[in-house]
């Protein structure tokens, strides 16, 4: 701790040896009634270190709460970002190294073995450094080949790209099958009791944002320059290299071009096209449809048949695509499907393709230098790295795990109970202020009540997690106890796809504790009616027991109001309280919610930012459910709060901090937001992002709170109390 906040909490602990809470000054005494717990003297210190009270709060609130930490915040050189979440990742993390790195425990689970012996495999980097490349050549060699490594000698006949598809399932390099075509096992959008195969667009090495502008775009170039790069250190001729990965590259701006938009994907009706196997077979007749299914999920303990029914998701790109693969020559192809699976291994390699992946990062998020091993490893080991597949959001995986190895730990019964109350008191507010809305009908009103009614919440975590027996049964079968780390991780996903495929035939339940006992990530989200905020979030400043409590309703509040209203924004509304894609709403009713939601995307849209001497505008299309959220979460837990103090009386405001309680409430809000960004991560954050950087979130949201410019005294017509206000929940 600092010296600035040493000298803080010496002069609390004097003041709070006086009575009445009596503080000197200027050697007077006189009585305040000012929050003198060593608690409320950090945070008061920590405001202090954030603001910037230079600025108007009613021009730029943003500024205003959290203008000096954006000033004096260095961004460490690993990371793309620095800010309030950012540190509990940070707190996350260490607390993950110490638990993966102890000794085991005599009643543990058995597969906290697993977990701890594939953080120790990570983390021999000498292993690595000796087997990763021949492991790379070994699989390749399975797969039939790298054509652009194989020259003349690959054969063109050994594996179509189907065929490749089955091949790399079985291997374990990915969960959901195909690069071309993507086959995979969700909830059934029409029956969330159900499961279903869905079919659709892939994945791209790229954000689509960038491929579809083409060649020249700088993005494109250094994904293009990492291809080369990749095949070359593999052993590949660099001019060989350049030649037949520019067709690749064109092959996969094709596909992104053919592919359906983050904007057009939101429409979840227009991504449920339920059609039988042989309907698909005339659909895209190039593919025995019936036996490339059976083979990507082979461990099916009932085969799919001709009259299964499937979900077609991106119907226009398979469509498109059906017409397009017969011109595409099958070296391209196999180039292309190598080359993602490659790039997909390049974090279990060594550290020369680390540095190789690390300069086509660097333009994409300004970082230029690796993480620290421990970092990496603690990631992957809780699934927390995004590489396509995010595996902690997997069935199977070791989310669960993980989750009570760090509840068990880190995160008290208490607080859990703390947390819980708040949800109660926001879910009972949300439920009055659809009572006073305006614009909707009583026939959707009802069941608007009843999805709220519906709506489950899992807050810290499952309690079935610290249930060993349980983990024991969840993980059967799965052991990670190989000295080598790619090793580890084939295994791992085999582990998951077989868990899934088995799971297709039974019934769904989407609340189940396996689906949400993960702890350990600082995120929270909204799924099929439940709302979910793990323990690593429920920290810091958004979240302590002990702490005043508007500074819980400004920070995780929020928090737990926005992912309340997830179920109310543009995709969250397509379903009812069972998280079925049924539309339940009076027609003229949605014609007025559309209305209203379009008012955030006009303004969100109307955001930008100069970067590099560009302006870059923000996406308010595809961040427009975030936007909702956050409007509706704040002014849901303003208002519970106000709600709380009528009943249990005023708060004490902070010392040395001239606000109210609703005014700290604002500022806890805003500082959960507080960030900084690098400017290439600023500009991909601002083009391809649902989440806004936090200035956008800060400001955007309370300049349409009536309540924010009431208590800050905003005058209309301000920056920060427009006259023309978005308002939706």
């Amino acid at each position: 701790m600092n010296s600035f906040y040493s000298l803080i909490l010496v002069t609390a602990m004097a003041l709070g040896t006086r009575s009445d809470n009596e503080r000197v000054y200027g050697g007077n005494t006189e009585k305040e009634k000012t929050c003198l717990t060593p608690g409320c003297v950090v945070a008061a210190a920590d405001f202090i270190q954030r603001m910037d009270v230079k600025v108007d709060p009613c021009t730029d609130f943003y500024e205003f709460a959290c203008g000096n930490y954006v000033k004096e915040t260095a961004i460490p050189d690993h990371q793309t970002e620095a800010g309030t979440l950012n540190s509990l990742d940070e707190k996350l993390n260490k607390n993950l190294r110490k638990l993966f790195e102890s000794s085991p425990g005599k009643n543990d689970p058995k597969i906290f073995k697993s977990v701890k012996n594939y953080y120790k495999s990570c983390m021999d980097q000498d292993n690595i450094e000796k087997t990763s490349k021949k492991a790379i050549f070994k699989l390749v060699d399975k797969l039939g080949g790298w054509p652009v490594l194989g020259g003349d000698t690959w054969n063109q006949k050994k594996l179509s790209w189907d065929c490749l598809d089955v091949e790399v399932i079985k291997l374990g390099l990915t969960l959901d099958a195909g690069n071309i075509m993507q086959f995979s096992i969700h909830t059934n959008q029409a029956d969330s009791t159900k499961r279903i195969i869905v079919v659709g667009q892939p994945e791209f090495g790229l954000d689509r944002e960038y491929l579809i502008k083409g060649m020249e775009k700088k993005e494109v170039q250094a994904y293009f320059r990492y291809m080369v790069d990749l095949a070359v250190y593999l052993g590949a001729h660099k001019e060989t290299a350049e030649k037949e990965l520019k067709e690749s590259l064109r092959f996969e701006i094709k596909l992104s071009e053919m592919s359906l938009s983050q904007e057009e994907r939101r429409n979840l009706t227009a991504l449920n096209n339920e059609m039988t196997v042989e309907e698909a077979n005339k659909l895209f007749p190039g593919l025995n449809w019936k036996k490339h299914i059976n083979k990507i999920f082979r461990n099916l303990e009932i085969q799919v048949k001709a009259t299964e029914i499937i979900n077609i998701a991106e119907l226009p790109y398979i469509k498109k695509l059906a017409d397009y693969m017969a011109a595409v020559p099958a070296r391209v192809q196999a180039n292309y499907q190598i080359w993602r699976i490659i790039q997909n291994l390049v974090p279990f390699c060594d550290k020369s393709m680390q540095q190789i992946k690390l300069k086509f990062s660097t333009v994409l998020t300004g970082k230029e230098v690796v993480s620290p091993r421990w970092e990496t490893c603690v990631l992957e080991v809780a699934g927390l790295v995004f590489l396509g597949e995010l595996l902690f959001l997997r069935e199977g995986s070791l989310t669960n795990a993980v989750g009570a190895m760090y509840a068990k730990e880190y995160f008290p019964e208490s607080a859990k109970k703390v947390a819980d109350d708040m949800v109660k008191k926001i879910k009972k507010e949300f439920k009055i202020i659809l009572d006073e809305l305006d614009w909707m009908d009583d026939i959707t009103r009802e069941k608007a009540h009843d999805k709220v009614d519906k709506m489950q919440a899992v807050i810290g975590y499952a309690k079935e997690i610290l249930d060993p027996e349980l983990l024991n049964q969840y993980y059967e079968g799965l052991e990670l106890l190989s000295p080598n780390f790619i090793t580890n991780n084939l295994k791992l996903k085999r582990f998951i796809k077989k868990y899934i495929v088995k799971e297709l035939r039974k019934p769904n339940d989407p609340k189940s504790w396996k689906i949400h006992g993960g702890a350990a990530i600082v995120n929270a989200k909204y799924d099929t009616n439940t709302i979910t905020l793990p323990a690593g979030i429920l920290a810091g400043r958004l979240f302590q027991e002990n702490q005043p409590k508007y500074m819980n309703y400004g920070g995780i509040g929020q928090l737990v109001g926005h992912e309340l209203t997830h179920g109310y924004d543009d995709k969250g509304s397509q379903t009812d309280s069972n998280g079925n894609l049924i539309d339940w709403w009076e027609p003229e009713t949605k014609q007025k919610f559309l209305e209203k939601a379009k008012c955030f995307i006009d303004q969100y849209g109307s955001m930008s930012a100069e970067i590099n001497g560009s302006l870059v505008k923000l996406n308010g299309i595809i961040s427009q459910g975030e936007n909702i959220g956050d409007n509706g979460g704040i002014k849901q837990s303003y208002r519970a709060y106000e709600r709380l103090i009528e009943e249990e009386g005023e708060e004490l405001p902070l010392p040395g901090l001239p606000y109210t309680p609703r005014q700290l409430f604002w500022l806890s809000g805003a500082s959960t937001w507080c960030s900084v960004y690098r400017d290439d991560w600023m500009k991909t954050v601002l083009l391809t992002h649902v989440h806004p950087p936090g200035r956008y979130r800060v400001n955007g949201s309370f300049r349409n709170q009536k309540e924010f410019s009431k208590d800050w005294n905003c005058p209309k017509g301000s920056p920060m109390n427009p006259s023309k206000k978005c308002q939706l929940w």
